[in-house]
């Protein structure tokens, strides 16, 4: 079965070959199962002018934050933008381009991508700018839009309006996985499963860094999150610690 070993022996190999202007999709929320060493080894590799689909764009100095800080982002598809003052500065500055999408839709938007679905209708966003049209994609850096969102395709069913959204294929995929097997089967932890599963399925080439790498059957088939069908690269990385965004105890 040594064709159907996954495993490379480092991250900096395992995103060797990423090259510039690829959309990559990164599993994590927050500071929670975000595959922070093969972003590191993509920020020494030096791979640029990324377009990355990503829950959030990282925090100041951490996770994509680091790749934003040094410039290496063109564009992102992201739901959540808050706690990262250079994202704010780089948006407004018109330095980079930004997709909101809700939450839920942006998930949809990545499983329909990885199960082949083209497009699908939702009824998040109808009646607001996600429908209409209009949201600043990319400033002018004076204070005006340079480029906007167009209308969607809206339709009816059942005398409710839905609005038609893309499914999203990533050229890459970047993923954390507490356990996983050389074939690439995964198993997530507790909170940090959130975006993980969809950008593996996602992407036409997924890269999984893993805590904890088992052989092939140690898995229950059951409990595998993700199938190794979806991963083409497995990196063990041993024991990682989640960082804490908001420290909300006294001093």
């Amino acid at each position: 079965m040594a064709h159907m070993d996954k495993v490379v022996a480092s991250a900096a190999e395992a995103v060797a070959d990423i090259p510039d202007g690829v959309t990559i999709a990164v599993g994590g929320f927050g500071l929670v199962g975000i595959p922070e060493i093969l972003i590191n080894a993509l920020l020494e590799q030096g791979a640029t002018d990324i377009e990355t689909v990503s829950n959030n764009c990282g925090t100041d100095g951490f996770g994509l934050g680091l790749l934003l800080e040094k410039g290496r982002i063109r564009r992102t598809i992201s739901s959540y933008v808050g706690s990262n003052k250079e994202f704010a500065r780089q948006y407004l500055a018109g330095e980079l381009e930004v997709e909101l999408t809700p939450q839920g839709t942006l998930a949809e938007r990545l499983r329909a991508g990885g199960a082949g679905i083209p497009a699908f209708f939702t009824p998040a966003g109808v009646g607001t700018a996600v429908e209409e049209g209009g949201l600043p994609l990319r400033y002018d850096g004076h204070g005006g839009i340079a480029l906007a969102s167009q209308p969607k395709e809206t339709r009816e069913f059942d005398g409710e309006t839905y609005v038609l959204e893309r499914g999203i294929v990533a050229d890459y995929a970047l993923v954390h996985a507490w356990k996983g097997d050389r074939h690439g089967n995964l198993v997530y932890r507790a909170s940090a499963r959130n975006f993980n599963p969809p950008a593996a399925a996602s992407g036409r080439i997924t890269i999984a860094q893993v805590e904890h790498l088992v052989e092939p059957g140690e898995l229950d088939p059951n409990e595998i999150h993700t199938p190794g069908i979806h991963v083409q690269r497995v990196v063990h990385v041993g024991p990682v610690e989640v960082g804490i965004e908001n420290r909300t105890v006294r001093s």
